[in-house]
C-alpha cells in the first residue's frame, strides 16, 4: 500500500516551533499527544496565562484547566491528567518556507523532467545512509518507468563553491565517514535478503553474486537491526550519544521524534546515535513465601493503626501551661500568627477562646513569643492530641500525632539487591489503606474519602542505616503520620489518601521518577524529614517506655 505524505512548517514561535507538546493520559496510563492545532491553541492559552481554555470552538468539547493540568469532558464532567512536555525537538528552517511537496506525484509527473535532488537536511541524511548501504541506492530523483535504471548517482559533497542559500542546511564532512564506516561493519549484523526487489538490476543479470538490498526493500525490524548495527559503530568509535525518550512506546511520535533529532544533529556536523532509555522497574522479581525473612530486632511483621482515641480531661489553656510563659512586657513586635503589635490585643476574629485578648507567652524552648489568644485558637484548629508546634520555627511540643486513615503496614525482607546497594538484601513495606468515612479530626467530617494505588510497595536497604529508617517509620505510622486525607497533587483529586511529608521509594529497580534508587542522599533525608514530624531515636526510646 502507497500512501501519499507532507511536511508541514509552522512559526517559530508556535508551540511545535519551540519544542512544545502537549499530551493527555488515556485509560492504559500513557500519554497521547494532541493533535498540532489543538496542541497550538492550548500552548498560546498557557502563554497568555488565562486559567483554563474551553477547546469547543476547534470543534472538541473538553476545557483545559491549567491550575490542576486537566481535561474536563463538558457533558460527563470526565477529568483527565494533561501535561506540558518540552523536550520535543523539532528542525527550525530559515527563509521562505517552500512550497508543500507529497508523493506519489499525479499520472502525468511521470513524463516530467527529472526533478533535481533535495539539499535539505532529511534528504542530505537519507542520501547519506543509503551511500553507506550500498551502489544503487543513493539517489533522491524520482523513479523512472524504464527497464534498465541508471547508474547511481553519488551524494552531492560540500565543496568551496557558492554559498548555500538561507534554509538550506549542509552535512559537515564529519558524518559521511562515520555513516559509511557503519555501513561497511554492520554487513555481519544485516539480514541477508533476496535480491529480486533491489534496485541495482534486474532479475537474470549480474555477475552472478547477491547485491546488496535497497533500504526500500527492508521492513521494520530489518531496518531496526541495520539502526543497532550502526549505533555500535558510532558507540565503538567514540561518538556520544543522544539519549531520546519514549522510543519504546507505541506512540506515533515516538519514531518521529528519533528521525527528527537525527536530521538536527546533522546538520549540525555532529554524528548521531540514539539510545533507549532504562525501562521503568516498580518490582522486584517475583518472590515466594519461603524467601520472605523477618528483620532481626524488630519485633511482629505486621502493624494495623485504628481510629484515633481522643484525650479527655484537659483544656487548650491546661496543655498551653505546660509549654509556654507568660510574658509581662511584650517586645515591640508582630504576633506572627494574628499579624497584630504584641503590645495590642490579638487580631484572632474566629470563635473566641476563654483567654484574654491582651496576654502574651514565651516559648519555653524556642522562646518566640505569640498572645495567648492566637495559640489557643491554633490549637483548637488542629488535631488537639496534646502537642504543640511552633508556627515560625516549627518546634514541636509534646508528641505530635496525625491523621491517618485506619490501615495495615506490613514489612520483611526480600532476597534482592536496589540498585547502589548491591551488598545488603531490601526491605520491602507494603501500606493498605481501605476506602472509608473521614473522622471528626479530617477535612470533611462525614464525607467519604477514596483511597488510590493502594496496596502501596515501598523499598530501603537492609542495612544498619535502612533498618534504623524503619524503625522510625514504626514510630511514624503509630503516630498516624506517614498518610492524611487531602487533595493529591498529581490527580486533583480531593478527599482521598495522599502523603504526608515523608518521602518514600516506590520504584524497586529505576529512578526515573525521582521515587528510586540509586540516591545516596535518601536515608539521610528521610531522616531529616522524620525529625521535621519529631520523630528521632528518642522517639525510639519513648515508644519503648
Amino acid at each position: 500500500t502507497i500512501r501519499p505524505v507532507r511536511r508541514s512548517y509552522y512559526d517559530p514561535s508556535s508551540a511545535p516551533g519551540k519544542g512544545v507538546v502537549w499530551e493527555w493520559e488515556n485509560d492504559s496510563g500513557t500519554w497521547t499527544p494532541y493533535d498540532m492545532d489543538v496542541g497550538i491553541t492550548i500552548q498560546r492559552a498557557y502563554e497568555k496565562q488565562h486559567p483554563w481554555v474551553d477547546l469547543s470552538a476547534i470543534g472538541f468539547c473538553y476545557v483545559i484547566d491549567f491550575a490542576t493540568m486537566g481535561q474536563i469532558n463538558r457533558q460527563t464532567q470526565r477529568k483527565r491528567r494533561v501535561r506540558r512536555r518540552l523536550d520535543m525537538v523539532y528542525p527550525l528552517v530559515s527563509g521562505t518556507l517552500p512550497k508543500s511537496q507529497s508523493w506519489p506525484a499525479s499520472p502525468g509527473a511521470a513524463a516530467a523532467p527529472p526533478v533535481p535532488a533535495c539539499t535539505c537536511p532529511q534528504c542530505l541524511l537519507v542520501m547519506s545512509v543509503k551511500a553507506a548501504a550500498g551502489p544503487g541506492t543513493a539517489t533522491l530523483q524520482p523513479r523512472k518507468a524504464t527497464p534498465a535504471p541508471p547508474a547511481a548517482p553519488k551524494p552531492p559533497v560540500p565543496t568551496a563553491g557558492p554559498k548555500a542559500p538561507d534554509g538550506v542546511a549542509v552535512v559537515r564532512g564529519s558524518l559521511k565517514p562515520l555513516v559509511a564506516q557503519g555501513g561497511r561493519r554492520q554487513a555481519a549484523s544485516t539480514p541477508a535478503l533476496s535480491s529480486a526487489g533491489a534496485s541495482g538490476s534486474p532479475p537474470g543479470v549480474g555477475s552472478g553474486k547477491a547485491s546488496r538490498p535497497s533500504l526500500g526493500t527492508l521492513n521494520r525490524s530489518h531496518l531496526q537491526r541495520l539502526a543497532i548495527a550502526q549505533s555500535r559503530v558510532l558507540i565503538a568509535s567514540g561518538v556520544p550519544t543522544v539519549p531520546v525518550k519514549n522510543l519504546t512506546g507505541s506512540s506515533p511520535v515516538n519514531p518521529a521524534l528519533a528521525g527528527i533529532t537525527g536530521i538536527l544533529m546533522s546538520a549540525a556536523g555532529l554524528p548521531v546515535c540514539l539510545t533507549r532509555p532504562p525501562k521503568l522497574v516498580l518490582h522486584p522479581p517475583p518472590v515466594s513465601k519461603s524467601e520472605i525473612q523477618s528483620i532481626p530486632g524488630i519485633s511482629h511483621s505486621c502493624r494495623k493503626t485504628t481510629k484515633k482515641q481522643a484525650k479527655k480531661g484537659k483544656t487548650p489553656e491546661e496543655v498551653l501551661k505546660k509549654y509556654l510563659q507568660k510574658v509581662r512586657h511584650p517586645p515591640d513586635e508582630d504576633c506572627t500568627i494574628c499579624m497584630e503589635r504584641l503590645s495590642a490585643p490579638s487580631g484572632y476574629k474566629g470563635p473566641q477562646p476563654a483567654v484574654k485578648p491582651d496576654l502574651v507567652g514565651k516559648l519555653v524552648k524556642c522562646s518566640h513569643v505569640f498572645h495567648l489568644h492566637c495559640l489557643v485558637a491554633m490549637y483548637n484548629n488542629g488535631n488537639k492530641d496534646g502537642s504543640l508546634q511552633c508556627p515560625t520555627c516549627k518546634t514541636i511540643y509534646g508528641v505530635k500525632t496525625g491523621t491517618q486513615p485506619p490501615g495495615k503496614m506490613e514489612y520483611h525482607i526480600i532476597p534482592h539487591a536496589l540498585p547502589g546497594h548491591a551488598d545488603c538484601k531490601t526491605i520491602r513495606i507494603i501500606y493498605n489503606i481501605p476506602p472509608g468515612v473521614q473522622g471528626p479530626e479530617h477535612p470533611n467530617p462525614g464525607k467519604s474519602f477514596t483511597a488510590r494505588g493502594f496496596p502501596r510497595h515501598c523499598y530501603l536497604p537492609d542495612s544498619e542505616k535502612g533498618r534504623k529508617v524503619l524503625k522510625l517509620l514504626l514510630v511514624a505510622w503509630d503516630r498516624r503520620l506517614i498518610f492524611a486525607i487531602g487533595t493529591s497533587s498529581t490527580t486533583g483529586e480531593s478527599d482521598t489518601v495522599i502523603w504526608n511529608e515523608i518521602h518514600h521509594k516506590t520504584e524497586f529497580g529505576s529512578n526515573l521518577t525521582g521515587h528510586g534508587y540509586p540516591d545516596i542522599n535518601y536515608l539521610d533525608n528521610v531522616l531529616a524529614e522524620l525529625a521535621a514530624q519529631g520523630i528521632t531515636e528518642e522517639s525510639l526510646a519513648q515508644e519503648k517506655d
